[in-house]
C-alpha cells in the first residue's frame, strides 16, 4: 500500500482569507463561496472545510483581518500625533487617505458594515473596530468627542468615497475642528 504525503503549506489559511476579501471585493459576500474562494485560493476544496467551521466562520475572519488592519492602520496615524493639532491632521488624513483609498477597501468595507447589520455574529468585529478607534482618539479628546469624531470619521469617509465632491480637504479640517472646538 501506497504511502499518501500531504504537502506542507503553513500559509494556506492565511491565502484562503486572502482570497476570501478578494472575492468580496470583487463578488460581494452573496458571490463568495466554498468553491469560488478555494479556486481564488489554488487551494483544494476540501481545504475550506479544514481550516474554516462553514462560511460563517471564513467571513468573520476574513472580516476581522480587514478590520484589524484598519485599526492598525488608524494607530499608526494617530501615532503621528503629538499634541490635539497633530490628532485632528491624523484624523484627516486618515479620512482622505487610509480607509477607503481603493475600490476594493471601500466595497470590502461596505460588505462589512451589510452583513453586520443584517446578522449580529459580526457586530462583534465593528464593535471592536468602534472601540480601539475611539481608544486612539481618546488619547488627544475626552470620550464624547472621540464619539463624535469616529462618527465623524465614517461618514465623512464613507461621503467622499461615495461621491460627494464638495467634501474637500478644507471641508474635512473645518469639520473636525469645530467638533474639537465644541467640546
Amino acid at each position: 500500500m501506497g504511502e499518501s504525503t500531504r504537502r506542507f503549506d503553513p500559509e494556506r489559511k492565511d491565502r484562503i482569507i486572502e482570497a476570501c476579501l478578494d472575492v468580496i471585493a470583487a463578488k460581494g459576500v452573496a458571490g463568495a463561496s466554498h468553491r469560488v474562494i478555494a479556486a481564488a485560493a489554488n487551494v483544494p476544496l476540501g481545504s475550506m472545510t479544514y481550516h474554516f467551521d462553514g462560511m460563517a466562520d471564513l467571513l468573520h475572519q476574513a472580516f476581522e483581518r480587514y478590520a484589524n488592519r484598519c485599526v492598525e492602520a488608524f494607530a499608526a496615524r494617530m501615532d503621528e500625533a503629538t499634541d490635539e493639532d497633530g490628532a485632528c491632521e491624523a484624523v484627516a488624513r486618515h479620512i482622505e487617505t487610509d480607509l477607503v483609498s481603493t475600490q476594493r477597501d471601500l466595497v470590502i468595507n461596505m460588505e462589512l458594515y451589510t452583513i453586520a447589520a443584517r446578522d449580529h455574529a459580526y457586530r462583534d468585529i465593528t464593535e471592536r473596530w468602534m472601540a480601539a478607534s475611539r481608544a486612539q482618539l481618546e488619547r488627544f479628546f475626552d470620550a464624547p468627542t472621540a464619539a463624535m469624531l469616529d462618527s465623524l470619521i465614517e461618514g465623512l469617509t464613507l461621503h467622499r468615497a461615495l461621491g460627494d465632491d464638495s467634501l474637500g480637504a478644507g471641508t474635512v479640517r473645518e469639520a473636525i475642528r469645530r467638533i474639537v472646538r465644541t467640546a
